[in-house]
């Protein structure tokens, strides 16, 4: 969507959303003040994300399912977290122990994979919550209380990954995607980084600053990854200028920290994204920045401060790299439709007795499963430490060769 469509498209803000985004507004202005008139992109994600009272995760609006901003899998379907528990019951009879889900948005994930794997007999020691937004752990604690007792007292809140290493499952949906990036633009003659600054009228506008030498270290890794000899334009870089695009440096971090926290398992992550080489391909010039506001998706991010989503796709090249760097093994990544038709999604729609219940599955499943929607745009990848078996989830495809 262009610039000119945002603008007209997007629904008019209510009273209090307004008031609530011209006090993010303001601490965005102040911190740009501060850095002397230019904020890196990510420092302004911090702000309009993340800032206790004021960011988009930490305040109260709705965010997840039809009545919010955007859907994830849980919400359109009870059969992904039925999948989904498939494989983590797997892995929890090879390693023992427990579930850590990271960011668990509804609770409608950590519902569907409990009640599953009781049904299975695998149920884990405890299912473990890490969650950053008070506003939606209190969502998930008061979802997760419907739960019968054996379930619900399972269950238990962590405000940091847990000091002692556990054994088991780690669960990320959709979490790598919402971590804060930086974006880059190929100028005529410099690499330049995007940040964020004030119009005389003190409104939000782009502004770009040369690159420092950390992002360009970022920058020229992916470059050198990419392989490419020669390319039909001039300078350093294999992407022509006015190319523009996004990395994540919280990345390797943050992976090196989910491998500190796992002694023996797997970690699971499911995001939308691609391979570096389909990631940063020239063609893809503008990048992979989305907005989401009220079920419609942009490329504005200084709309609405503090009142939509802003994500970037994954780089799985750059999480698998991480993983293996932090000591853990690429032991799957795939498609989400390979996943969850290897997990037995199929047999979950066709084990419904009710026509009308079967129609309504099948279509929640084709949601789930087709590449116009969520079935290519999304995948699976498995980090493991300590496990050697194959992972069923990963017996339809293999795309590791793609890395």
């Amino acid at each position: 969507m262009t610039s000119a469509d945002a603008l007209t498209n997007l629904p008019p803000l209510q009273a209090d959303e307004a008031q609530h985004g011209a006090r993010v507004l303001q601490a965005v202005r102040d911190a740009i003040e501060r850095q002397g008139g230019w904020l890196a992109f990510d420092d302004y994600l911090r702000i309009v994300l993340y800032q206790p009272g004021l960011g988009y995760y930490s305040a109260g609006s709705a965010k997840l399912g039809s009545g919010g901003d955007f859907v994830t899998a849980p919400e359109v379907s009870e059969l992904f977290g039925r999948a989904l528990a498939r494989q983590c019951g797997e892995v929890l009879q090879l390693a023992g122990g427990d579930v850590l889900e990271l960011g668990a948005g509804s609770g409608a994930l950590a519902a569907g994979v409990l009640v599953t794997l009781q049904q299975l007999g695998r149920l884990p020691q405890h299912y473990y919550i890490l969650e950053v937004s008070a506003d939606l752990r209190r969502r998930q604690q008061q979802r997760l209380a419907s739960l019968p007792a054996e379930l619900h007292s399972r269950v238990q809140w962590l405000d940091a990954l847990p000091e002692a290493p556990l054994a088991g499952v780690v669960l990320a949906n959709e979490v790598a995607d919402a971590l804060p990036f930086k974006r880059f633009l190929i100028g005529a003659d410099a690499l330049l980084e995007r940040g964020v600054a004030l119009s005389a009228q003190g409104q939000l506008i782009d502004a770009e600053r040369p690159a420092d030498s950390a992002l360009r270290a970022q920058v020229a890794h992916v470059a050198e990854s990419l392989g490419q000899p020669s390319w039909p334009w001039p300078g350093p870089w294999p992407w022509p200028p006015g190319y523009q695009s996004e990395v994540c440096p919280m990345l390797s971090p943050w992976i090196a920290a989910i491998a500190a926290a796992l002694s023996h398992g797997v970690a699971l992550l499911i995001d939308y994204g691609l391979a570096r080489h389909e990631y940063y391909h020239p063609q893809r010039f503008d990048g992979t920045l989305r907005c989401h506001f009220r079920q419609r998706a942009h490329d504005q991010p200084l709309l609405y401060p503090g009142l939509q989503d802003i994500s970037a796709w994954v780089d799985f090249t750059r999480l698998a790299e991480a993983g293996v760097d932090a000591g853990l093994t690429l032991a799957g990544y795939c498609t989400q439709a390979a996943f969850l038709l290897a997990n037995g999604i199929e047999a979950d729609v066709a084990a419904s007795e009710a026509t009308l219940d079967r129609a309504r599955l099948a279509s929640q499943a084709r949601a789930l499963l087709l590449p116009g929607a969520m079935g290519e745009t999304f995948k699976v990848m498995a980090l493991a430490r300590g496990l050697t078996a194959p992972l069923r989830g990963f017996q339809y495809q293999d795309l590791r060769g793609s890395l």
